[in-house]
C-alpha cells in the first residue's frame, strides 16, 4: 500500500467517524466500505462498520465485523468494546462478560467496562460477582451513580428491599431534585413491596410531578392505595392508565377487582370481560367467580374455580377461593379436602395452611 493510500484511508476514516457522530449512518458505511476496498482488513474500517451496523440494529452483522477485526488485530479495544455491547444487546450476557474481561487486560481501571460487567452478572443472577464488581467500582469512585443504582437493582432483584433502599436513597443525597425519575419509582416500589404504602405514595407522586403520565408512577400509586384499602383512590389511577392503554389486560383486571370490592358488580363484570376479550386471563375468571359467590351463586363459582384448577393446578388462590365457596355453603369437608389437595404438591403456603387449620378447628 502506497503512502498516498495510507493518507487517503486516514482522511476517509476521519470522515466516516464524523458521519457516525452526526448519526449519518449510511454515509459512514459508505466511507468504511471504500476503505475496505483498498485495505480489506483495516482495523479502523472494520470497527467503524461494526459501530455503524450496530446503530442500524443489525447486531449479528456488527458481531461479524468486530470478530473479523479481532482476528487480524487481536486485543483491539474498540472491537472488544463493541463486540461485548453486541452480546449484551443479544442477551448473551456470559459472552459479553468474557469479552469485557479481555478488555480489562488492557485497561483494568475502566469504570464503564466494570459497571457493564456488574450489570451483566446481575442479568444472569450472579449476586456475588455482581455485588463485588459494583463495590470495586465504588472503591475507585466513591459516588459513581451507575454502581449505586446497579446495587439498588441487584438487591431489589433478590428481594432485599431494605438494602435496595439504602443504595437508591443515596442517589437522592447525591443529585437532590435532579434525581432520575426511575430512581424515584424504584424507591416507591421498595416501599410498595415492604407494604409501607404511605412512604411509597410520596415517591410516586414526586415522579408524577416530573412526568404526569408515567406508567410506573401511576401503577405504583394505584397499587399503594389498593394496599391501604382506599379503593376509590386506586381506581382513579387504574383508570388513568387505561386512558393511555385501554387494552392492558392486567390493568383491566385490577380495575375489575376494584369495582368488585366496591360491590359495583355490573361495572366489574364489564372490565373482566374486556380483559377476557383480549385473551384468557385467570384473574379475570377468578373475579367473575367471586362476583358469583358474592351474589349467592355458589354453584356457578365452584364450577368455574374447579375448571380453572384443571388448567392451573398449582395456583394457591384458586384453592383458597374454592375452599371458601364450599365453606360458605356449609360443606366443610369439601373445603378441607380442597386445601389438602393443594398441599399434596409439597408447596408451602401460609395462607393455605392457616385456612386449613381454621377450618379444622371449626369442625
Amino acid at each position: 500500500m502506497t503512502e498516498f493510500d495510507t493518507q487517503k484511508i486516514t482522511d476517509i476514516s476521519k470522515n466516516g467517524y464524523q458521519m457516525l457522530k452526526e448519526n449519518k449512518v449510511s454515509e459512514a458505511i459508505d466511507c468504511f466500505s471504500r476503505i475496505l476496498l483498498i485495505d480489506e482488513n483495516n482495523n479502523y474500517a472494520l470497527v467503524g462498520m461494526g459501530d455503524a451496523t450496530r446503530k442500524t440494529g443489525a447486531i449479528r452483522e456488527a458481531v461479524r465485523y468486530y470478530q473479523r477485526c479481532l482476528e487480524h488485530h487481536p486485543g483491539n479495544n474498540y472491537a472488544l468494546f463493541g463486540l461485548a455491547d453486541c452480546y449484551k444487546a443479544l442477551n448473551q450476557y456470559q459472552k459479553a462478560i468474557e469479552i469485557w474481561e479481555q478488555y480489562l487486560l488492557h485497561d483494568d481501571k475502566n469504570i464503564t467496562v466494570l459497571t457493564r460487567i456488574a450489570d451483566a452478572y446481575r442479568k444472569i443472577r450472579d449476586f456475588e460477582n455482581s455485588k463485588n464488581t459494583y463495590l470495586h467500582v465504588l472503591n475507585m469512585e466513591k459516588s459513581n451513580p451507575y454502581a449505586i443504582i446497579g446495587l439498588g437493582h441487584l438487591h431489589y432483584d433478590f428481594k432485599d428491599y431494605k438494602e435496595a433502599l439504602y443504595y437508591w436513597e443515596q442517589m437522592l443525597e447525591l443529585k437532590n431534585t435532579d434525581v432520575d425519575i426511575r430512581v424515584l419509582t424504584s424507591i416507591g416500589n421498595c416501599h410498595r413491596k415492604q407494604k409501607t404504602f404511605n412512604e411509597g405514595i410520596k415517591y410516586f407522586e414526586l415522579a408524577l410531578l416530573r412526568e404526569n403520565q408515567n406508567f410506573y408512577a401511576l401503577f405504583g400509586l394505584a397499587d399503594c392505595y389498593r394496599g391501604l384499602n382506599l379503593i376509590e383512590k386506586s381506581l382513579e389511577y387504574w383508570n388513568r392508565i387505561l386512558e393511555q392503554d385501554p387494552r392492558n389486560k392486567m390493568i383491566l383486571t385490577r380495575t375489575g377487582d376494584a369495582y368488585r370490592n366496591l360491590t359495583q358488580f355490573d361495572i366489574a363484570k364489564t372490565f373482566y370481560e374486556r380483559a377476557l376479550n383480549i385473551e384468557f386471563d385467570v384473574y379475570a375468571v377468578i373475579g367473575l367467580a367471586l362476583i358469583s359467590k358474592s351474589i349467592g351463586l355458589h354453584d356457578d363459582a365452584i364450577n368455574s374455580l374447579k375448571r380453572l384448577i384443571q388448567q392451573e393446578n398449582k395456583n394457591y388462590r384458586l384453592y383458597t377461593e374454592l375452599a371458601d365457596c364450599y365453606s360458605q355453603t356449609g360443606n366443610k369437608k369439601a373445603a378441607i379436602e380442597t386445601l389438602q389437595d393443594f398441599l399434596k404438591f409439597g408447596i408451602k403456603n401460609d395462607k393455605v395452611s392457616e385456612m386449613l387449620e381454621s377450618l379444622k378447628k371449626e369442625k
